[in-house]
């Protein structure tokens, strides 16, 4: 498990430092293909995150564990969208992207078909774009 939860911080970081000056949406773009780099879609890797946060409901240890991973990535939105948006409608949508990677991921991991980065991208790119539309709308106001 550690190897894939090192894998993913590093997919995500790399991704970030590519794009140290981007805007908002650039980074949370960065953030989502960094959750959707192929260390985390191959078989082995969703097996792994399924047992995990399965176990985590019953394992201490481990349910720390995954509420820090939870919270790293959830924290890691927030900030970005904060760059654009004020803290109450930057915490919405770090919490709507957060569950959007997230069930994206877990409804790929259950179906037993290979994950439509196409279709996810696509997805979480108008949330974004949406999310970041409300600061324009209300700068206009």
């Amino acid at each position: 498990m550690r190897d894939i939860t090192s894998q993913l911080r590093t997919a995500v970081l790399s991704r970030l430092k590519q794009q140290p000056d981007a805007d908002a949406s650039v980074r949370l773009s960065a953030i989502v293909d960094g959750n959707f780099d192929d260390t985390q879609l191959h078989s082995a890797a969703m097996k792994a995150w399924l047992d995990f946060w399965a176990s985590s409901m019953h394992q201490p240890m481990l349910h720390r564990l995954q509420v820090a991973s939870s919270q790293r990535l959830l924290s890691t939105l927030i900030s970005e969208f904060r760059r654009e948006l004020p803290r109450d409608k930057a915490r919405i949508a770090g919490y709507g992207l957060s569950a959007l990677i997230d069930g994206l991921w877990l409804r790929a991991a259950l179906s037993g078909k290979p994950f439509d980065k196409a279709s996810a991208k696509a997805l979480t790119t108008q949330f974004i774009r949406q999310q970041l539309a409300d600061k324009k709308s209300t700068d206009g106001e």
